[in-house]
């Protein structure tokens, strides 16, 4: 009876392309002028965020006598109102920026991912919690809900990382629990069942999978929003605390002396701008390269 058992056992396949994306995905990327562009931009930002030691000039918060000095000359983009080198300045912002959107977007990506597999798979009082919860933290507009969880907590890298966590969990907790709720009853999910597969099983090898593509998508879109938070948290004074350098605060500090020197706010006010530009690139093309649907049409 068990070797007839064996014999009969149905041979669990995914009926759609799922996975991890290949070097496929990255040659479609690259082929795409839109996502050669982004892709560019975020290859450009991360180099710049982490080799600046070895790139910038000079000491990001050393101080000199050379105050909004112009571009050219001993300072590449110019100096700020304390003398301090804004190229040095703008590339360690960049480390900071970046760190702070990665360790965001990671931490919210895996309990966002983890809540909603689970809501959309167990249902029942599971759901139950999860769902209500996450659509409370949807109606608070993302900048509104992080600046009142930094403004109780006070301000510093932990609690903004804590605060902007709260902001992006929802959007993975969906994704996960729509892509779960679409496969959850296949035909392959019963059969795994009937062969005996445990649930924790059947999550991670079977229904994890379908939900890689939008998830991928929506990594790199939360990591252009998060650039933009972090950047208008410290615009307000609630970001990283100074000396270290940051994107918004030196926006903030350049904003006051823009009649004499337009340099220290035009310049990490472009960084922000290409940054969020490339990572949304970056997003769009994904989309369209992993979206089954627009695949099926090229």
């Amino acid at each position: 009876m068990s070797a007839d058992t064996r014999l009969i056992r149905p041979r669990l396949t995914l009926p759609i392309k799922s996975g991890l994306p290949g070097a496929h995905v990255l040659r479609s990327v690259v082929r795409d002028p839109v996502g050669a562009a982004g892709l560019l931009i975020v290859t450009l930002i991360v180099i710049a965020a982490a080799f600046a030691p070895l790139i910038a000039p000079y000491d990001p918060i050393a101080m000199s006598n050379q105050r909004l000095a112009p571009p050219g000359g001993a300072f590449l983009l110019g100096s700020d109102e304390a003398g301090r080198d804004l190229f040095s300045r703008v590339l360690y912002g960049a480390r900071t920026s970046l760190s702070v959107a990665l360790a965001v977007v990671v931490t919210s990506a895996v309990i966002g991912v983890t809540l909603g597999l689970l809501a959309g798979f167990f249902r029942s009082w599971v759901d139950g919690i999860v769902s209500p919860a996450m659509d409370v933290l949807f109606a608070f507009p993302t900048l509104l809900l992080a600046l009142a969880i930094v403004s109780a907590r006070g301000p510093g890298v932990e609690n903004l990382v804590i605060a902007l966590v709260v902001v992006f969990v929802p959007s993975f907790a969906r994704i996960a629990r729509g892509a779960t709720l679409a496969v959850r009853r296949e035909a392959y999910i019963e059969s795994g069942r009937a062969v005996g597969l445990g649930n924790a099983r059947l999550i991670l090898t079977y229904i994890l999978p379908n939900a890689i593509a939008p998830i991928m998508v929506q990594f790199t879109t939360s990591i252009a929003v998060a650039i933009l938070v972090e950047a208008s948290l410290g615009y307000l004074g609630l970001g990283v605390p100074p000396p270290a350098p940051s994107w918004g605060a030196m926006l903030a500090s350049g904003k006051a002396l823009i009649e004499l020197s337009i340099w220290p706010s035009v310049i990490p006010g472009l960084c922000i701008m290409i940054a969020v530009l490339g990572f949304n690139l970056l997003g769009d093309t994904l989309r369209d390269v992993l979206d089954p649907r627009l695949n099926s049409r090229r």
